[in-house]
């Protein structure tokens, strides 16, 4: 019982953490942005440079992204939200976009760039998913 009482506190406790959070900037996410989020699954074995991908990599893919983007964030997996668990995702980039088409448009040209910075942090295949804030 006291085992249970913990871990739905410690649940508690995150997703406020995580509803309630702001960015650096003191901004929250913008109804109606367009979020591309960047996973990369954890793996045995795997390898990720958060210093060059916070350095260099994300630095770089923002630059393509002009005015179209309102912020980027980076975030580094520390654990699981299920005690004893193997970690979810190694590492996690967000971009979060005015708009789709350019952010698209301002991609298509840099893709072959992008993927080829890859080898410079990671040997993880990232998972991207593309998302509107609702709110």
């Amino acid at each position: 019982m006291k085992q249970k009482f913990i871990l739905s506190a410690l649940f508690l406790t995150l997703s406020f953490a995580a509803f309630s959070q702001k960015n650096p900037t003191g901004r929250t996410a913008e109804k109606g942005l367009i979020k591309i989020t960047v996973l990369y699954p954890y793996a045995e074995g795997k390898t990720f440079n958060i210093n060059y991908y916070q350095s260099k990599h994300m630095p770089m893919v923002a630059g393509y992204l002009g005015n179209n983007l309102v912020r980027y964030t980076i975030e580094k997996g520390i654990a699981s939200g299920i005690p004893n668990q193997p970690l979810p995702f190694t590492a996690i980039g967000t971009f979060y976009v005015k708009n789709l088409g350019d952010y698209q448009a301002a991609i298509a040209p840099h893709r072959d760039a992008i993927r080829a910075d890859f080898a410079n942090y990671t040997n993880i295949a990232p998972v991207i998913l593309v998302s509107e804030v609702i709110k």
